[in-house]
């Protein structure tokens, strides 16, 4: 992941995008799930790259279909990318638990770092050790929890989850993605949640979570742009 970050520091600088890295130290907690869906919602306000950074390749393997509104590239051909397009933003899926030095690199090359975590223990361990260290690596690049998977009500795991980390001072999203099976569905059908889910609960989720983006990166939303909910 360092020749990303090399990249941006590089030839790409001139016309920097605004670079979101989705990181997360703990696999399972829809990380792939949440680069796809912010890759989609900000390519409803301009060009948008999304950089397949895990072994798994899974958002490449999302993309197969062709019927995602972004395009997907795997990290190696990066460079060969952005010698030929320019893009407006950049959504990074890393890969899952990255080494202190991918991490370094990542959140410094970044204008946003998102970290997700599901409400449970283990994952908010995580999440205090991730947040450590990108405000050691990395004090200037802000970051953000997001919690997805969250379980519907009456379970209070996502309140509980949220009191926790404001407990901790963790800046976190004020709105969290709810469990849902057409999330699943969509993965399968090569296409984002809103195509999939008749009450359109998830892809709202990712649209509230698309506006504090843009307000913590100070992007402008037209008018005109479907990114309202």
């Amino acid at each position: 992941m360092s020749a990303i970050v090399q990249l941006y520091q590089s030839e790409y600088a001139g016309e920097m995008a605004k670079v979101v890295t989705v990181v997360s130290t703990k696999g399972g907690v829809g990380k792939t799930v949440s680069a796809v869906h912010i890759a989609a919602y900000l390519s409803s306000l301009g060009s948008t790259l999304l950089v397949d950074g895990d072994a798994t390749r899974s958002a490449t393997l999302w993309a197969k279909p062709g019927l995602l509104p972004f395009k997907v590239i795997p990290e190696r051909r990066l460079s060969m990318e952005l010698s030929a397009s320019q893009y407006d933003y950049l959504v990074i899926d890393t890969e899952a638990n990255p080494t202190d030095s991918d991490l370094s690199e990542l959140a410094i090359g970044s204008h946003l770092a998102i970290v997700p975590s599901i409400p449970d223990a283990l994952s908010l361990h995580s999440v205090l050790q991730t947040a450590e260290k990108l405000t050691k690596f990395a004090p200037k690049t802000p970051f953000r929890v997001l919690l997805t998977i969250i379980p519907p009500k009456p379970n209070r795991d996502g309140d509980e989850a949220q009191a926790y980390l404001d407990t901790h001072q963790l800046p976190r999203f004020g709105t969290g993605i709810r469990r849902l099976v057409a999330f699943q569905r969509a993965v399968l059908q090569g296409v984002t949640v809103d195509h999939v889910d008749r009450n359109n609960l998830g892809w709202r989720d990712y649209q509230k979570v698309g506006l504090e983006i843009c307000e913590s990166l100070g992007i402008q939303i037209p008018e005109y742009a479907d990114t309202q909910v």
